[in-house]
């Protein structure tokens, strides 16, 4: 028996515009990636504008004030610690692999082709270094995307409801506000965190007088967004350091790392992220793997923002729904 199947004209021209979004949004990812940093920015400085607009400062004058004190910290610091970064990176590089056989003889072979990747990581942060100040513009567009994201805020409602109505306006608002809190709360969290364990492992390696104290900071700052393995890997290269010179200097070493963390654990984390509901580390690994996957050191960084992001979404569209249509029905004894 055949079987007759039908496509009418109307499934296929939805198929290729399917097609032709996908393939433009391939084509503007570059784009979306701006976008979506503007995006995080502005769910971390948007509490900041309405607090200030509380005491009655305009709100362009508002964004203009945080960006004027935070852009301006980040970039002095940038601009104070950049030097000392690279001379600092550059002799750990060149170092570090003849500290680890002296501590490890018998690796030697393994340590051998690890040396041939790391050794161009010194010429590599002066090129980073460079790029960074070459793609400049690229900085801008993103807090000028910010800016307009914050200025346009409260018309998003009116905006949405001009183009779709008023009834897709209410429900996108919700949803958008839901990702603003979630996002935002991860933001500034990430942030704190790791500019906490970033300033308590320096000064504790400051104490101990280890070489190489502000790139291993960093290291550690930078690792923070992994959770358990993070805090495990940043602290090799500063035992390793420690082992080269005594048992008992790396041992105190471990006992810094297994201080900091256990601080954060215990005290840092539940003042920091106590309104902020966290991933598990399984998840994140995985998602930070797939995102560095399929795009690269960007897809990287924000994987776990789209996570969360997708996880808003699907508590609102499947989880929500579901209990909506399942829940029982009251009956009106007027109406009987």
């Amino acid at each position: 028996m055949n079987t007759k199947i039908e496509i009418s004209i109307k499934t296929i021209l939805i198929a290729i515009a399917l097609v032709l979004a996908a393939w433009l949004l391939f084509q503007i990812r570059d784009i979306l990636y701006l976008l979506f940093i503007a995006f995080l920015l502005m769910t971390a400085i948007q509490p900041l504008v309405v607090r200030l607009e509380r005491i009655k400062i305009p709100r362009i004058l508002a964004i203009l004030i945080i960006y004027a004190l935070v852009f301006g910290l980040f970039g002095w610091l940038l601009a104070v610690s950049i030097p000392s970064i690279v001379v600092q990176t550059n002799r750990l590089t060149q170092e570090l692999p003849g500290v680890a056989m002296r501590v490890l003889p018998y690796w030697q072979t393994g340590f051998d082709a690890i040396t041939q990747q790391i050794a161009p990581i010194g010429a590599n942060v002066i090129k980073v270094t460079v790029d960074i100040f070459t793609n400049i513009i690229t900085t801008l567009m993103v807090l000028v995307f910010t800016f307009y994201f914050l200025l346009e805020r409260r018309h998003t409602r009116q905006i949405i409801t001009n183009m779709f109505g008023e009834m897709v306006a209410k429900r996108a608002v919700e949803i958008l506000k839901s990702i603003e809190i979630r996002i935002g709360e991860w933001v500034r969290g990430q942030l704190i965190l790791m500019l906490t364990i970033g300033v308590f492992v320096y000064i504790g390696l400051l104490i101990l007088r280890i070489d190489f104290a502000l790139p291993l900071a960093l290291v550690a700052a930078l690792l923070e967004i992994i959770p358990n393995v993070g805090p495990v890997i940043s602290a090799v290269p500063a035992v390793l350091i420690g082992l080269a010179t005594s048992p008992l200097l790396a041992l105190s070493i471990i006992a810094l790392y297994v201080v900091v963390y256990a601080l954060e654990g215990n005290i840092v984390v539940p003042i920091i992220m106590r309104h902020s509901v966290g991933l598990s580390p399984l998840v994140t690994i995985v998602a930070l793997l797939v995102g560095g996957k399929l795009a690269g050191v960007m897809g990287a960084v924000l994987a776990v923002p789209v996570l969360l992001v997708c996880q808003v979404l699907i508590m609102k569209f499947f989880i929500e729904s579901s209990n909506q249509t399942t829940a029982p029905r009251i009956k009106n004894p007027l109406k009987e």
